[in-house]
């Protein structure tokens, strides 16, 4: 069985909306929406992950907080795991660096936008109410 990517993902809110982020055309998966995180690296903790990912993708600081569990997807490139956890915006402004954009959006209006299908178990949790903000 080939190696599982171990990917992380950020559910932060602000004013009882959270941000999602889309795709660029050029990435893969291009122009989905997704929950803002990435990839763990070598030696490094999903937590220490997701820090340095926002830091890097988007100029913010975050505190993370609750793993609110995770996931397998196999895409037709690999196998992912992607593990949301609860973060707090803390300093910085949102620079976009790494999406084509990003939005605030009410948990109600989730079910609006196109997400990577990893993401997407996640997204039905928020609709369901099973995850609150």
């Amino acid at each position: 069985m080939p190696d599982i990517i171990r990917v992380t993902a950020a559910i932060m809110v602000n004013d009882g909306m959270m941000l999602i982020a889309k795709r660029k055309p050029t990435a893969r998966l291009p122009n989905l929406w997704e929950l803002p995180g990435g990839k763990v690296e070598p030696n490094e903790t999903p937590e220490e992950c997701l820090k340095r990912e926002l830091r890097e993708e988007f100029d913010i600081d975050v505190t993370v907080g609750e793993n609110l569990g995770s996931n397998i997807h196999t895409y037709d490139f690999g196998t992912i795991e992607l593990m949301a956890f609860r973060a707090n915006w803390d300093d910085g402004n949102l620079i976009l660096r790494d999406h084509e954009e990003i939005r605030w959006a009410f948990t109600h209006e989730l079910d609006q936008f196109d997400f990577a299908p990893a993401d997407q178990p996640f997204v039905d949790k928020l609709l369901r109410g099973e995850i609150e903000l």
